[in-house]
């Protein structure tokens, strides 16, 4: 089996994983803060469960890629199904015998099964190359287009499954998503790799990396990109049944949004094999600004829903933009150091940003976290768009 043959396996094993392992967080950022209304005796710390979950996925990050190079792709892969199960198990009981304290610690397990798979995008481009290389990663991400459905819906067709405690259900779903993807990444296959036998390929010093100006924009581009829908999303659910809308709303709310995010992926990386990676990312940024002139314009459903809609579009092309940018900075030996520390980099801004969403949601309300948008994507729309311009102008003459 060649090299490329594996590569387009690995993608269709990937992004079937990705469609199980991606429906968790939609469960746990729909009712987290929910759940934390219900558990928690102060309303600041209602998204607490949704800040640790993200906490533990960038906790979790650089271990994940220190286990798959001791162990694999698969064995690390098999390892975080472990963790997903034990996360929902945990969140369950903490529900069940009303301990805010156990469901924050199933919701932190959660986030170190989302740390493995987050890596699923990446590792569908270890064995591409040219064009496979560069859709890779769009096509592993349509897994999330099927997430977005299995989540939201069993969130509704779930909850109320265990009489007298909601949400129960829910959570013991997405343990039993955990163990669906078991026999899926059992087919994974690693490409074989070239030793050279020299034990000084390690590449460069990560430090050397991340000053790399390509890397930083990079990695700034995937914190804004994906620290904004975080902390718009984790507020969403909260203040659409604090304006009258019912839980079920929310949860369809958070579907359509999720689906937002996958649905691009289609066309993603045609569009930045087209137009470039810098483009389609500043494209993306432009989009969660307008999503956010969508939510302050009211509060009704439509206003919530287009937000989340624009807001999950944005997310996908300058997410998936940014994460392209990220592995054209890196050789094969470096891929664990750079993409490990690009993870962290993103998961930990976004575990604060989810959290501080809570606290300002308590103390300001919704407009006050839409109006924060505006600067955030200023700050990296300006040097992205500086660079696309400068290489636009380079490539004739290369």
């Amino acid at each position: 089996m060649t090299d490329q043959a594996i590569a387009k396996r690995n993608i269709f094993v990937l992004t079937a994983a990705q469609a199980l392992g991606a429906a968790s967080p939609p469960i746990i950022i729909s009712l987290g803060g929910l759940v934390g209304q219900q558990l928690s005796s102060d309303p600041a710390l209602v998204t607490l469960p949704v800040s640790l979950f993200n906490l533990g996925l960038a906790v979790g990050t650089l271990p994940a890629a220190f286990v798959m190079r001791q162990i694999g792709r698969r064995g690390g892969y098999l390892l975080g199904t472990g963790l997903g199960m034990a996360s929902g198990l945990v969140a369950a009981f903490g529900i069940f015998s009303a301990s805010f304290l156990i469901f924050c610690l199933g919701t932190f397990i959660a986030g170190f099964y989302a740390a493995y798979v987050q890596s699923y995008r990446f590792a569908a481009t270890d064995a591409a190359t040219g064009e496979l290389k560069a859709k890779a990663i769009s096509w592993v991400m349509i897994g999330g287009l099927i997430a977005a459905i299995i989540g939201p819906q069993l969130v509704i067709w779930t909850r109320d499954v265990v009489p007298g405690t909601p949400y129960v259900g829910s959570f013991l779903s997405q343990a039993v998503l955990a163990l669906m993807a078991v026999p899926v990444l059992l087919l994974l296959r690693t490409p074989k790799a070239t030793k050279t036998g020299n034990v000084q390929d390690t590449g460069r010093p990560l430090i050397q990396i991340l000053m790399m100006p390509r890397y930083m924009l990079a990695v700034a581009a995937g914190v804004v990109s994906y620290g904004l829908m975080v902390f718009v999303m984790t507020a969403a659910p909260i203040a659409m049944v604090g304006h009258g809308h019912s839980v079920d709303h929310a949860a369809l709310g958070i579907q359509w949004h999720v689906l937002a995010m996958f649905a691009p992926s289609f066309v993603t990386g045609h569009l930045m094999t087209r137009f470039g990676k810098e483009r389609i990312t500043a494209l993306g940024l432009l989009l969660i600004a307008v999503s956010a002139i969508f939510a302050l314009a009211g509060l009704q459903l439509v206003h919530f829903y287009v937000s989340l809609i624009l807001l999950g579009i944005g997310w996908n092309f300058g997410f998936i933009g940014a994460t392209a940018m990220v592995t054209d900075c890196h050789s094969e030996a470096e891929r664990g150091k750079a993409q490990g520390a690009n993870d962290f980099l993103i998961f930990g801004t976004v575990a604060a940003a989810s959290f501080f969403a809570g606290a300002l949601l308590h103390a300001s309300g919704w407009q006050t976290i839409n109006w924060l948008i505006f600067p955030a994507v200023a700050l990296i729309l300006v040097p992205l768009v500086w660079q696309s311009a400068r290489k636009a102008s380079v490539a004739p003459a290369e």
